[in-house]
């Protein structure tokens, strides 16, 4: 019975592009507060950052930002930025 409540969810997204499906990623990401691992890796350059009970959010500009635990504004580059859920 659930899978039928689904169906059209799923048939949209098959019909988006690449792009289209990972803006859609993004924005789910940016509503759900939880737990999350965000690694910013460029080159020899990597840092990660562990948020607990937070949310991490995007702008049209490309950038993910979020609050670390110490509370500091972090903004990293969305194409560079690699966000994993972590319980």
């Amino acid at each position: 019975m659930n899978i039928f409540k689904l169906m059209p969810f799923l048939i949209l997204l098959t019909a988006c592009t690449e792009d289209q499906q990972n803006q859609l990623s993004r924005k789910a990401v940016e509503y759900l507060d939880g737990n999350y691992k965000i690694t910013y890796a460029n080159g020899s350059t990597s840092k990660s950052w562990i948020i607990k009970n937070g949310k991490v959010t995007s702008n049209p500009k490309g950038y993910y930002f979020f609050w670390d635990n110490q509370k500091h504004y972090i903004q990293t580059p969305i194409e560079n930025t690699f966000i994993e859920e972590i319980e």
